[in-house]
């Protein structure tokens, strides 16, 4: 790629190529501004990479081939000529992120029998798409929390903000419920800048030493983004996170699904459109199943596969309690 990096970088302004390297030395830890580079192709392009793939493949992933695979970051101004100018197209890529999308290969649920036992058939535990069953009636909000605002379905949200973010260790919460009134929020621990939901500002009496294991793989955390039709995760920390929502489950299926999101990947983890389809949905053995809520574990996964079979039983995990779009 030596010959078509050098050929994009002359095309480049000077201001344009210190902040790549800024951004590139910082793995994108910070949000930075856009990287714009003319659309099409430069010369000499190996195999006609547009400008955000060249950078993708040579800077986060050497296995990159077509722009269909990634998916502008919501802060990204340059995207899809919403900067104002249709010929130029930003190529930072800490701009971008890879799909992590549910409907890739045959997920194992589909065999899966909708009766009370395990399917009989073995399945293999590296599927991002992981089978599991676990409790989601509103016993788990009212015993597993401590304190008074134990009612948290979104019909009880009517301050104006889209979502409500409870963050929990186990099965208590911890601290207050954290209101997002702006389109996108990061949520993270201890990272010395940025802004947006800080768990490490969250008092907690005690922290076993799993907990505290589990809160040091957070790092950069996620960023949560409320966009046209629904809402989006990137993973920006190190390690994998673990999502479960209603609208990841096809509508026939006997389960819940989790879909594990690898670093660096986002994926549309609520759909607003099909959410309309899941009014008063049951769950078989499992009762209601609150249709506007996500659930994400920091770095671990579970379900069958696991030895945890229920996300309270997750060392640090993520509540997001959605308001009915408006």
């Amino acid at each position: 790629l030596k010959l078509a990096a050098n050929a994009l970088f002359k095309k480049l302004k000077d201001e344009e190529l210190e902040l790549l390297v800024q951004v590139v030395e910082s793995r994108g830890t910070w949000e930075s501004g856009c990287v714009l580079a003319p659309r099409g192709d430069p010369r000499g392009v190996k195999q006609g990479l547009p400008p955000q793939v060249l950078l993708c493949r040579l800077f986060r992933w050497p296995d990159l081939h077509q722009s269909h695979e990634l998916k502008h970051l919501c802060y990204c101004a340059g995207g899809q000529g919403s900067c104002g100018d249709l010929a130029v197209l930003c190529c930072n890529p800490h701009h971008f992120s890879r799909l992590a999308v549910p409907e890739t290969p045959p997920p194992p649920y589909l065999k899966a029998s909708c009766g009370s036992s395990w399917p009989d058939e073995p399945q293999h535990p590296s599927t991002q798409l992981l089978d599991f069953s676990y409790n989601v009636m509103s016993w788990c909000r009212q015993l597993c929390s401590p304190l008074p605002d134990t009612s948290l379905s979104w019909s009880t949200i009517k301050d104006g903000c889209w979502c409500k973010l409870a963050y929990w260790e186990y099965r208590t919460r911890v601290g207050r419920l954290y209101a997002v009134h702006e389109a996108s929020v990061n949520i993270f621990c201890e990272l010395p800048w940025g802004s947006g939901f800080c768990l490490a500002q969250l008092p907690a009496a005690y922290r076993s030493c799993a907990v505290r294991r589990a809160r040091g793989k957070i790092g950069r955390g996620l960023l949560l983004s409320q966009e046209p039709g629904g809402v989006w995760v990137y993973n920006r920390s190190e390690h994998p996170i673990f999502v479960s929502s209603p609208t990841l489950s096809p509508p026939a299926a006997c389960r819940l699904t989790v879909l594990k999101v690898l670093p660096g990947y986002s994926a549309k983890v609520f759909d607003y459109e099909w959410a309309g389809d899941r009014e008063g949905w049951q769950l078989p053995r499992e009762g209601p199943c609150d249709p506007h809520s996500i659930r994400i574990s920091f770095a671990k996964g579970w379900g069958p596969y696991y030895s945890r079979q229920f996300i309270t039983s997750c060392p640090c995990w993520l509540e997001i309690l959605l308001n009915q779009p408006r």
